[in-house]
């Protein structure tokens, strides 16, 4: 195809530096355009010669509604979109009406696709369709299967590993004087998405269990809390809402991602991860962990992606605000709505372990205090990411699979704040020198917390060392299910066997720095321990803490314990200390001994921040032998729920109706109350706000709405105050057809 010519309208200038190193200028956008010639003359049309007399097209039929052929055998038809989307690698139908028969002997034409500006067949922006007589394997190929009249009948087979995106389409037909193509016409723009069902994809998955739940699935489930306590929330993803496709896109172009490269899953998901956070280049979500939420929206009153997405799509500016679910939620929606495999997975426990040295430091005073001014490392109660499913090239054979890839802006990468892809299977063994981010991902779930002394000379003296509080259970949602799904075996070996031996000393080998730790084993190892127990802390009532001390040695001991409270963020950052007690006790030989502490409500009521976590830290020291026991513990207290119900008939295109009951549990008001109500396929997200609730009073609000699809489907509330959050209801409907 020659050079196209360029609109007044979309003639840009070139990009500052690229002139005189390349002829052309980098192609990053999928919604620029050139005009393609209609006719492109191979030289001056002699006079008298009548175009009309070649074959012209008339009408391009392209089968794309939701209940034809092309969508469904592409898995495309819950798209709510009215065009052709395919997916790469498989066939799909077109029809063509020409304004004459079609003359196989005389007659020659083709279909063309173009993405972008400056298309060239070598990057793969412009790929021309050649009409063949059998259609092979991993080609562009289309195959003549109906004459009929003036129509001819196409079936086309993509190229699995093609650009993905919105790609526009031509009819050119060849005649003596030039090519003839059909006008641009939107209608006939064409998407295509990478294909899990496809075994040459690099997203190819072998179990349609597996493709329905991490591609097809448009809600699911965040788990949160803490390990003992795990909680869960409802999230939209609505991959298929409308509009939401093509805000996908758009975060493509955002990041600058070269059109010749959105083929290749890698590229993608990498990018993605830095273009979901907007710390450094304006992406879709800006972060906020300080509990102030007075310009936005607070992270826990989402009830999904496409608000968000949506949002970000019409303005083009950061949506405030989200924590880790929140880019994680929004980077499972960018992912399965481009076709590639994608789970939301928790990790409790997390270290962000700055300078990834496997070592989380608590530095403790003299008397076995915490000294805040210089611990500086953080663990997370739990920390949110992302895996996509996908081969690896550019890694040894292996380590294709999930690939661990984190939008939360923690660290950078490449002088962007980005992480992944990593392979798990790299994570797994030590693998470290693997591309991208896995020492940083090795050491979230492999750090051991160093507690030590700091004297006040300045020295530091090792005291204890826990080796498995850091990354014990790492959890994503079961299929076909609700439940967590435990994978931390995927993530690591069980502590102390020989391969996670093996695996350690492997991360050593490939760089990750560790400090000697063979003269401080023996601090892992003590003859007393400290077990630590809530007693049903529910927000905004007293509760008990129970310490038991285990005294596992013939000796007679006694100990001085330290207990600090703190309210946290679920960063692990401390926010302020509501209690702090000093307790003696006195342990006899291989006995035990219990003690209750009692917190009261109004101890901690007016520190509490979003999440109502609350960090005990308790620090013994055995007198006789001057040793330190340390043991942490996360308490969420416990909200309560919303109550959803529905009335009316459950039937597509059928009005009905959803009631919220929501009851405030404490005696004092709530103020600045927002409800959210939504679901994919059932109803836009609406939004009540109520100024205030008094205790002990309920509150109900009642939507109506149509539902616009069948099968199963889930409404997601979420109701958010200055005072209590992270408060979800949720409720799945059986919705039958309306025909």
């Amino acid at each position: 195809m020659s050079e196209p010519k360029e609109t007044k309208q979309e003639k840009k200038k070139d990009p500052a530096g690229y002139t005189g190193r390349r002829s052309l200028p980098p192609n990053v956008s999928n919604a620029d355009e050139d005009e393609v010639p209609i006719m492109e003359t191979f030289g001056v049309i002699p006079r008298g010669v009548n175009m009309k007399d070649y074959l012209e097209v008339e009408y391009v039929e392209l089968y794309r509604q939701q209940y034809e052929k092309n969508k469904r055998e592409h898995h495309t038809d819950r798209y709510f979109n009215n065009k052709l989307i395919i997916r790469r690698g498989q066939k799909y139908d077109i029809k063509i009406n020409f304004n004459r028969p079609y003359n196989p002997e005389n007659d020659q034409f083709w279909v063309e696709y173009v993405i972008g500006r400056f298309p060239q067949q070598s990057k793969g922006t412009y790929i021309p369709v050649p009409i063949v007589d059998e259609l092979e394997e991993g080609k562009w190929g289309a195959k003549i299967t109906l004459i009929e009249g003036s129509s001819v009948s196409l079936n086309i087979l993509s190229a699995p590993d093609c650009i993905i995106g919105k790609l526009r389409m031509y009819v050119a037909v060849l005649t003596p004087y030039g090519i003839l193509r059909t006008p641009r016409r939107s209608d006939t723009d064409t998407y295509i998405l990478f294909n899990p069902w496809c075994k040459d994809d690099a997203v190819y998955m072998d179990d349609a269990k597996e493709i329905e739940e991490y591609v097809m699935n448009d809600v699911g489930v965040i788990f949160h809390g803490e390990l003992n306590n795990i909680k869960r929330r409802p999230w939209e993803y609505g991959q298929f809402e409308e509009q939401i496709l093509d805000a996908c896109l758009y975060l493509m172009d955002k990041a600058e991602l070269d059109l010749s490269g959105r083929g290749n899953p890698i590229k993608i998901s990498r990018v993605g991860s830095a273009v979901i956070n907007a710390r450094d280049d304006n992406g879709v979500v800006a972060g906020n962990w300080n509990n102030d939420y007075t310009y936005g929206v607070a992270p826990s009153a989402w009830t999904g992606s496409v608000d968000i997405l949506l949002e970000f799509f019409s303005s083009k500016l950061p949506v405030r605000y989200g924590q880790c679910w929140v880019f994680a939620g929004v980077f499972t929606t960018f992912l399965r709505c481009l076709g590639i495999p994608a789970r939301l997975v928790t990790n409790y426990f997390s270290a962000h372990d700055n300078d990834a040295n496997l070592q989380t430091d608590v530095y403790l005073d003299e008397d076995g205090k915490t000294n805040t001014t210089l611990t500086k490392d953080s663990i997370w109660n739990y920390h949110c990411w992302n895996e996509a499913w996908m081969t690896r090239p550019d890694l040894p054979v292996g380590f294709g699979g999930w690939q661990a890839v984190d939008a939360t802006p923690q660290e950078t990468s490449d002088g962007m704040f980005r992480c992944g892809p990593a392979s798990v299977q790299a994570i797994k063994h030590g693998h470290v020198c693997f591309q991208f981010d896995t020492p940083f991902l090795f050491s979230e779930v492999n750090s051991d917390i160093v507690y030590s002394k700091a004297l006040k000379d300045g020295s530091k003296v090792v005291q204890y060392i826990d080796k498995t509080h850091v990354g014990q259970k790492i959890v994503t949602k079961e299929i076909e299910g609700d439940g967590p799904h435990d994978i931390t075996d995927l993530y690591k070996f069980s502590e102390g066997c020989e391969e996670e031996r093996l695996a350690l000393e492997a991360a050593l080998m490939y760089g990750v720095k560790k400090e000697n730790r063979d003269e401080l084993q023996l601090l892992t190892e003590h003859d007393t321990t400290i077990d630590f127990q809530e007693d049903n802390a529910v927000f905004g009532s007293d509760f008990k803490v129970i310490l038991t001390f285990k005294n596992q040695s013939s000796n007679l001991y006694t100990a001085s314990a330290y207990l600090t409270g703190h309210v946290v963020f679920y960063t692990g950052v401390l926010k302020s200390e509501f209690k702090n007690k000093t307790i003696e006790v006195t342990l006899d030989p291989f006995s035990n001994k219990t003690v209750d502490v009692n917190i009261k409500a109004s101890e901690y009521m007016s520190h509490l921040v979003e999440q109502a976590s609350l960090h005990f830290f308790v620090t013994a020291r055995i007198n006789e032998t001057r040793k330190i026991m340390a043991k942490q513990k996360i308490v969420v207290l416990q909200v309560p729920e919303l109550r959803i119900k529905t009335i009316g008939d459950k039937v597509v295109g059928k009005e009905m109706k959803v009631v919220v009951e929501f009851t405030n549990p404490l005696k004092k008001k709530l103020q600045n109350v927002v409800l959210r109500i939504g679901g994919p396929g059932l109803m836009n997200t609406k939004t009540q706000i109520f100024r205030e609730v008094q205790g002990n009073t309920s509150l109900i609000l009642e939507e109506s709405f149509i539902p616009r699809r069948m099968g199963t489907r889930k409404l997601i509330a979420t109701l958010d105050s200055d005072t209590l959050r992270h408060v979800y209801g949720e409720l799945d409907l059986e919705i039958l057809s309306g025909v």
